[in-house]
């Protein structure tokens, strides 16, 4: 009995507390996106610098956007002259933000941490009224036949994912939903295909931003493996959860959280 004490004591508390956040984290990208909000600053708190504590946040919420892949293969198979463009467009980006931000000495981005918390909280707050304003106009135009329904043109879509594509790479939070706003800017109103470009875009500058930071050895395996684990089962325990819970709620609940952590960080500093 007497043995079972110092194995209590053992226990890693903050790898216990990574892999309750990174649970919530799994639950909040599958109902809503913005689990980074929660699973960075958990990564921070571990002690990892702020570099390593971006990459491995990366490296471990990725995995989860696989399912993505394979759920909108037929669709992405069917638009492939935008997919494979955007695809491409996500590797180069995704690829030029990994390194810029392995390139940031670590108190600077530390010091950026506040302000891409802030950026990315007011992306997902506005992503509600501008989604609505976006419906309204595309129900306009579709009251216009003369105006019909022209494809974008491939390369400004190129060049616009791969700017996003690079904030992918560097930070990432709530890119998806500039990329979704993107492509209804450019005139596509089919929901579906408009969501299978957002995955063929930002899977790939994920993916090539997990390759780099794998290889320059900015990952700390000890609590990545935990944290990925731990969010996979809270994406798939979510399922009914998204079916429930109003998505305004969500949305809601997401900005208040990234508000917070900005809020939080600026006041550290």
């Amino acid at each position: 009995m007497a043995s079972f004490f110092p194995s209590f004591a053992s226990i890693d508390l903050q790898l216990v507390g990574l892999v309750a956040i990174a649970f919530l984290a799994g639950v909040l990208n599958a109902v809503a996106g913005g689990g980074s909000f929660l699973l960075f600053p958990a990564m921070l708190g571990t002690g990892m610098p702020p570099v390593a504590a971006n990459a491995t946040n990366t490296v471990a919420l990725w995995p989860g956007q696989l399912t993505s892949v394979a759920a909108y293969w037929p669709m992405i198979r069917r638009n492939l002259r935008l997919a494979a463009p955007m695809a491409l467009a996500g590797l180069i980006g995704g690829a030029a933000g990994a390194v810029v931000l392995l390139s940031t000495p670590q108190m600077t981005f530390l010091h950026l941490v506040p302000w891409l918390l802030l950026t990315a909280a007011t992306i997902f707050a506005v992503s509600g009224p501008v989604t609505r304003h976006l419906d309204g106009w595309k129900a306009r135009r579709r009251e216009r036949p003369e105006t019909g329904s022209r494809r974008p043109h491939v390369l400004l879509v190129f060049l616009s994912t791969t700017a996003i594509c690079f904030y992918i790479g560097y930070f990432g939070a709530g890119a998806g939903f500039l990329i979704i706003t993107l492509m209804s800017l450019f005139g596509l109103e089919n929901l579906h295909e408009i969501n299978a470009l957002k995955v063929a875009s930002t899977t790939p500058a994920n993916g090539i931003a997990f390759v780099i930071f794998v290889v320059r050895g900015q990952v700390l395996w000890h609590y990545c493996l935990a944290a990925m684990v731990a969010a996979a089962i809270g994406g798939y325990a979510s399922a009914s959860l998204a079916r429930r819970v109003p998505q305004p709620v969500l949305r809601g609940l997401v900005v208040a959280i990234g508000l917070s952590m900005a809020a939080w960080f600026f006041w550290r500093q």
